[in-house]
């Protein structure tokens, strides 16, 4: 489980070491765009049910830590999608990814057998 620390909070944002890592990525080149926009997500089911939703910019600390010691492997549709998602006038939904198209998932490696 990845953290992100964000700005002076004192409250740490719990999030799957995969989907933080393509978090990082389009978080980090809009934001070396000087693109501000908006991210959100579902609370986990330790949590109150609810979501919540954070304003990133270029001027607001932020750090990514990731249990993993190892940079995973990026799936490009999850990629664009949450990049479409950032373009957009809701920012960032942080979604789960279609394991159908994703590397190691047992479709895909099922589909590589073939």
């Amino acid at each position: 489980m990845g953290t992100i620390y964000y700005g002076g909070s004192a409250t740490p944002i719990h999030i799957e070491d995969r989907a933080l890592a393509h978090l990082k990525v389009i978080i980090a080149t809009k934001l070396r765009r000087g693109e501000s926009f908006t991210l959100s997500w579902r609370h986990p089911d330790d949590q109150p049910r609810g979501r919540s939703t954070i304003w990133l910019q270029e001027s607001i600390p932020l750090r990514f830590v990731f249990d993993d010691p190892e940079p995973t492997m990026l799936s490009p549709e999850w990629m664009e999608e949450l990049a479409n998602s950032a373009n957009s006038s809701g920012g960032i939904m942080l979604v789960a990814e279609h394991f159908d198209n994703a590397p190691n998932s047992p479709l895909a490696d099922a589909a590589e057998s073939r």
